[in-house]
């Protein structure tokens, strides 16, 4: 009997293990002549809807940037035209001044040669009257409205459109790092020199190198800026306490005066976050930013042409905020933290 059972059960399993392929083979065919070919449709059709959402959306994009671009035009045009206008008027009104002014002159001059005392008296009277005009005509002063007024050409679709257009291109075309030699104390730089850790201890660290900031939790990039467009973004997401923006290489960097804080001296541009308060700061200006969430990442983008830094949230396509300013030096990108680490994003 045992030996009988054996083969019996031997045969038993053999006949499920075959009734087991069987059922995973038509499985794997089922997937292979069924599912994989419908799934195959599926991205397909998903693939064709994806390229069909994008062109649409680049369509419409591009019709409002058409038509955004009509509007600014002709509100170009128009402020062009009153400007040339207000230039006419006072042109012509000027001329005529300067003819009255003249003949007045003539008039005197002939009055100086060709009277003796007593005419000159008698024609006081005349004289008088007639110099009154010229009493009257005022000397041209300067007015803004000879003066193109540029900001008809303000507009808050094209500005965003713009700064992620150039945050996309620029960002990581252009090498920033930080410079060690700038290191305040409070700060240590990573192997890569792009993250930035604060500490509330001091490092030994000499604080008599004339790069160094000896006090303020500060460091400078590396390289300058001085022309065309610039733009960095700045990990943040780590940190509650920090500054970033740009300064000239005249920024203080020695003591503890409030000077020495970015943002508090004429020669430093930033945004600031210290816990939920979010602020740009220049030379001692704080003007808040009111925010309902706190940014991962902060663009910064430097227009030199336009005369202009703007700091860009990338995630939410959202300007921070916008400050015009004519740049006469160089420009470093700036760094401040005081809590956890920062870190430029490539």
């Amino acid at each position: 009997m045992a030996r009988r059972g054996g083969p019996e059960r031997l045969r038993d399993e053999l006949v499920d293990r075959c009734e087991r392929l069987q059922l995973q083979s038509a499985a794997i065919a089922r997937h292979v002549d069924e599912v994989l070919p419908a799934k195959d449709q599926a991205v397909l059709n998903a693939a064709s809807a994806a390229r069909e959402l994008v062109i649409q959306r680049l369509l419409f994009v591009g019709k409002a940037c058409e038509n955004e671009e009509q509007r600014l035009l002709e509100r170009v045009h128009a402020e062009e035209e009153r400007a040339h206008q207000s230039i006419l008027t006072q042109q012509v009104h000027w001329t005529e001044a300067l003819q009255k002014l003249g003949a007045l002159r003539t008039y005197l001059v002939d009055m100086i040669t060709n009277l003796d005392d007593q005419g000159l008296l008698r024609a006081e009277r005349e004289i008088f009257e007639r110099t009154e005009v010229a009493e009257g005509i005022l000397e041209p002063q300067e007015s803004l409205k000879l003066n193109f007024n540029q900001t008809c050409v303000q507009s808050p679709l094209l500005h965003r459109l713009w700064a992620s257009a150039v945050l996309c291109c620029l960002t990581g075309s252009q090498e920033i790092h930080i410079d060690e030699r700038t290191l305040s104390p409070h700060l240590s730089l990573s192997e890569d020199k792009r993250t930035l850790t604060f500490s509330p201890k001091k490092a030994k660290v000499d604080l008599d190198c004339p790069e160094r900031f000896d006090h303020w939790p500060n460091a400078l990039a590396t390289a300058a800026f001085h022309s065309g467009l610039c733009a960095w973004k700045v990990g943040v997401e780590q940190s509650c306490a920090y500054k970033l923006g740009v300064c000239y290489s005249s920024v203080p960097r020695k003591g503890s005066a409030n000077e020495g804080r970015l943002g508090f001296n004429a020669a430093s541009w930033v945004f600031s976050r210290y816990d939920r308060e979010f602020r740009f700061l220049h030379a001692g200006q704080p003007q808040p930013v009111e925010l309902i969430k706190a940014p991962a990442q902060i663009g910064v983008l430097v227009d030199f042409a336009g005369g202009e830094v703007l700091f860009y949230d990338p995630d939410s396509c959202t300007i921070l905020f916008s400050h015009r300013e004519t740049f006469t030096e160089p420009v470093y990108p700036v760094f401040a933290v005081a809590h956890q680490s920062i870190s430029l994003v490539q």
